[in-house]
C-alpha cells in the first residue's frame, strides 16, 4: 500500500466513524443531554433555599474551575475541596484529596466553622469506588434534615459510562460521566436513604436522611450490566422531573414540619 492509498484509507475510516448510524445515535443522545435544564448549581441553589434558615453551609467536593459550579452556589457558608490535577490554579480551600480531607475531619486535623453541613455536592473523581467513599464519608456530614447532590448519575450511552476518561476517540467523544451511576445505584439500594435523580445535567442524584424524595429500589443488577440500566433506567435511578422534585421537597418540609 503506497503512502496516497494509505492516506485515503484513513480519511476513509474517519469518514466511517462520523457517519456510522450507532455513533450519530450516540451523538443525538449527547446533544438532547446538552439542551436539558436546569443546572446542577440551580437544583443545589433550590434545596439551600427550601431550608429556610439563616444561614446555610455547603461543601463541594471536586470543584476543577469555581466559576462553572461552586462560584454560583448561594450559601453562608462555602468550602471547596480539590487536589488540583485537572484545573492548575486550583483556587480552592482545601488543596487535597477528599478521603484526606474527610480524615482530617474525622481526626480533628482540619478545622471548618461547621460540624455538619446542609449540602454537600460530590462531583470529584467519576469513579464508583471512590463515589461510593464519599457518599459514606457525605452521609457522616450531612445534616439530618440535608441532602447529598451528585453530578453524572444518569449517562446517556456506555460510551458515556466508560471508565477511562483519557479515551475520546468514542462515539461519545470528550463526554463522560464514568461510573458515578454505579455508586448512586448501590445508595438507590438502601432501605434507610430517600433518594431519586433528576433528568437534567447529566443526571443530578440527591439522597436524604429524612424527607421522602423517592423510595429506595428493588431493582437487581449485581454485575452493574449498563444493560440493565438501560431497561430500568427510571426505576434503578428514581429518574423524575425537576418540577416533580420541588413538590417531593415541598411535601418532605411540610412533613417534618407538622
Amino acid at each position: 500500500m503506497n503512502k496516497i492509498e494509505k492516506i485515503i484509507k484513513y480519511y476513509n475510516w474517519g469518514g466511517r466513524f462520523i457517519n456510522d448510524p450507532y455513533h450519530q445515535k450516540v451523538k443525538k443522545l449527547d446533544e438532547k443531554e446538552i439542551q436539558k435544564r436546569p443546572f446542577r448549581y440551580d437544583i443545589i441553589n433550590f434545596l439551600l433555599e427550601s431550608l429556610n434558615k439563616p444561614e446555610t453551609s455547603y461543601l463541594e467536593i471536586g470543584v476543577r474551575d469555581p466559576s462553572v459550579n461552586f462560584d454560583k452556589i448561594n450559601a453562608t457558608i462555602k468550602y471547596s475541596v480539590d487536589p488540583g490535577i485537572e484545573f492548575k490554579k486550583n483556587p480552592v480551600d482545601f488543596k487535597m484529596t477528599s478521603d484526606e480531607f474527610f480524615e482530617g475531619l474525622e481526626n480533628q486535623k482540619i478545622d471548618i466553622n461547621v460540624d455538619k453541613f446542609d449540602v454537600i455536592f460530590i462531583d470529584g473523581l467519576h469513579l464508583s469506588p471512590q463515589v461510593k467513599k464519599d457518599i459514606d464519608n457525605a452521609l457522616k456530614y450531612i445534616n439530618d434534615n440535608g441532602y447529598i447532590v451528585l453530578h453524572d448519575c444518569n449517562p446517556p450511552t456506555e460510551w458515556h459510562a466508560r471508565e477511562e476518561h483519557n479515551y475520546t476517540i468514542s462515539p461519545a467523544m470528550q463526554n463522560w460521566n464514568g461510573t458515578t451511576w454505579k455508586a448512586f445505584f448501590d445508595a438507590r439500594r438502601k432501605s434507610d436513604l430517600y433518594s431519586c435523580c433528576i433528568d437534567t445535567d447529566w443526571g443530578v442524584g440527591v439522597l436524604s436522611k429524612s424527607k421522602n424524595i423517592g423510595q429506595h429500589t428493588n431493582v437487581e443488577n449485581p454485575f452493574y450490566e449498563f444493560s440493565v440500566l438501560e431497561e430500568n433506567r427510571e426505576e434503578m435511578l428514581g429518574l423524575i422531573s425537576f418540577e416533580e422534585f420541588k413538590k417531593r421537597v415541598e411535601i418532605g418540609n411540610e412533613s417534618l414540619n407538622v
